[in-house]
């Protein structure tokens, strides 16, 4: 078959989001597939362009209007799916509907051309609550149009258990992983001493309220038992979060030794850190934008590297796994005594850990896609 996975953005070598993107087109390529990837970005000399296959299609030039094109003129990829014989179109959810997407899945519908849209995290309208003015702006518009937009598609993709969304039917997956890209854990050699040495703690994030890091802060703050435990925070923390969140946390109980930032760190680098660590952190404030279903990359990511790890929302791949504690979907701190005792029982080796993801691979998880609309039509 083939297809046209479409990315109404650019892409950044270190992002995770990038990263996926490309996951998903080499898992839909192993199931034997032609897959293009189309996406905007800009060129040498500042020019707006939508490219395909790294070939651009549509120069939009530079400037306000430029901008405007953008999100407007879709005819260049209109024009290349009908000439190149697309079969399917698998699109990304930007939170940007609009009349003019409308009319570009409308005319693909009548041509024949399949089309499904990824929704990375629903609802999404709770994660606008801190942006600024113009996203907030964005979000009302999508809101205005986004269910005569799905309308005009085969499909939803979902990592939610929401069998409809916005008036259409969707395809339930879950979030998908690449082996070849993430190491196993080498734990420290301590490990193996139960009731041991220093406990440390990692979470890998762009870090955002949903995120709850300030429930892991708050509740270091108040344990009181023999351990020395440590915090790792690898990724972004904006100036604002860490000056009114973080810090007010760090200060009252005298943190500033216990949690380390290590900013954005990838590859061999970030392996180091996670290899430093015996215990992982994933999201534990999803409730704080109304998400009480959701299957997350971080979770998977950690399991394929062989780590235990904690998070407060639903997810079934890994609610029941005896190398996953459940945190309340609360304000409550996080109870440090509990992951003290939990890792001092703790018995999987990684390769373990990892095993029980095999399924979870992006080639399994795309081809879910294809059956899923094969089977609506």
């Amino acid at each position: 078959m083939k297809i046209l996975f479409l990315v109404y953005h650019g892409f950044s070598p270190h992002s995770g989001i990038s990263k996926k993107i490309h996951y998903q087109v080499k898992g839909l390529r192993e199931n034997g597939h032609d897959v293009s990837l189309c996406h905007y970005g800009y060129a040498e000399d500042g020019h707006r362009c939508c490219y395909i296959n790294d070939a651009v299609v549509k120069d939009f030039g530079t400037g306000v209007w430029a901008g405007m094109q953008q999100r407007i003129d879709y005819d260049c990829i209109l024009d290349y799916c009908i000439n190149e014989g697309i079969q399917f179109v698998y699109a990304r959810c930007f939170q940007n509907a609009n009349p003019w997407l409308i009319r570009f899945f409308r005319r693909l519908r009548k041509a024949g051309i399949k089309a499904v849209t990824e929704i990375p995290t629903y609802p999404y309208d709770g994660e606008f609550g801190n942006f600024n003015w113009k996203a907030r702006l964005e979000l009302k518009i999508d809101q205005l149009f986004r269910e005569k937009l799905y309308r005009e598609m085969n499909a939803l993709v979902t990592f939610s258990d929401e069998e409809r969304i916005f008036g259409q039917r969707t395809i339930r997956i879950s979030n998908g992983v690449d082996f070849d890209s993430i190491p196993l854990h080498q734990p420290p050699l301590y490990l193996e001493r139960a009731g041991g040495e220093a406990l440390h703690l990692i979470g890998v994030a762009e870090v955002h309220s949903w995120h709850g890091y300030d429930r892991v802060m708050a509740g270091l703050g108040e344990y009181h038992g023999n351990r020395d435990i440590y915090f790792h925070v690898v990724g972004g923390v904006s100036p604002g979060r860490m000056d009114t969140v973080f810090s007010p946390i760090i200060n009252k109980y005298g943190l500033q030794d216990k949690i380390i930032f290590h900013g954005q760190l990838f590859g061999e680098e970030l392996t180091k850190v996670f290899n430093q660590c015996q215990f992982a952190i994933g999201s534990l404030g999803r409730h704080r934008s109304g998400i009480t279903v959701i299957k997350t990359l971080k979770n998977r990511e950690y399991a394929t590297r062989g780590l235990p790890f904690i998070y407060s929302e639903q997810d079934s791949d890994f609610d029941e796994q005896p190398y996953v504690l459940k945190a309340p979907a609360d304000e409550s701190p996080i109870d440090m005594q509990q992951i003290v005792d939990f890792m001092d029982h703790f018995t999987m080796k990684p390769e373990e850990i990892r095993h029980t993801v095999e399924h979870l691979t992006w080639k399994i998880q795309m081809q879910r896609v294809l059956d899923g609309v094969a089977s609506m039509l």
